[in-house]
């Protein structure tokens, strides 16, 4: 995943999931946000925390920090009385950031240096999936972009083993036969459409 007619697609995909599920966070009543989600561990409020402060750390580590210099800046509470305004500002940097970005570069992860086309890529499906999540939890249409989904499959669907493994998405889900590839997506994620 470099350069070229690749590079342009997918940090337009990156940018057509961060939007989706932007368009999520601004659907978001008040009376919303201690509502459960499909991530057990996190209500509404803490969902949107989670794609808040890795948009915190998109932007700097995109532009070749490492783990130490970005440190313990963004802990605590990152979306104080106003978490739509939270989520808008840090995605701003961010999506500057990633559109910036050579995606040849590599970036410092926890796991390591990585290439920023593969970070773009989790960047991207995290906030697909974690859109859907937020759909469900506010009873939003939770249909999904076909042309993202297929991208999101074929990311995610050889690693889905690796994935399970590492905590990252849920228990295995077998989908049902004949699904659509949504629903398998979905299966790959740990859930239940």
């Amino acid at each position: 995943m470099s350069g070229g007619k690749v590079g342009h697609d997918l940090k337009a995909l990156h940018r057509r999931a961060v939007e989706f599920f932007g368009s999520r966070v601004e659907a978001i009543r008040d009376d919303q946000l201690n509502l459960p989600t499909p991530c057990s561990d996190w209500d509404v409020r803490e969902l949107v925390r989670h794609l808040v402060y890795e948009a915190l750390w998109t932007a700097p580590l995109m532009r070749g920090a490492t783990l130490e210099e970005v440190g313990e800046r963004f802990e605590g509470d990152i979306l104080g009385d106003d978490p739509k305004g939270a989520w808008t500002e840090a995605m701003r940097d961010s999506l500057d950031a990633v559109e910036e970005v050579d995606l040849d570069r590599q970036v410092h992860l926890s796991r390591g240096l990585t290439p920023a086309s593969h970070y773009t890529i989790e960047l991207f499906s995290d906030h697909l999936i974690h859109g859907w999540d937020l759909s469900r939890a506010i009873g939003a249409d939770e249909r999904l972009d076909e042309d993202m989904v297929g991208f999101a499959f074929d990311a995610l669907k050889p690693f889905e083993d690796g994935l399970k493994i590492s905590g990252m998405y849920g228990p295995k889900v077998v989908p049902p036969e004949g699904a659509d590839l949504q629903t398998k997506l979905l299966a790959v994620t740990g859930r239940v459409a």
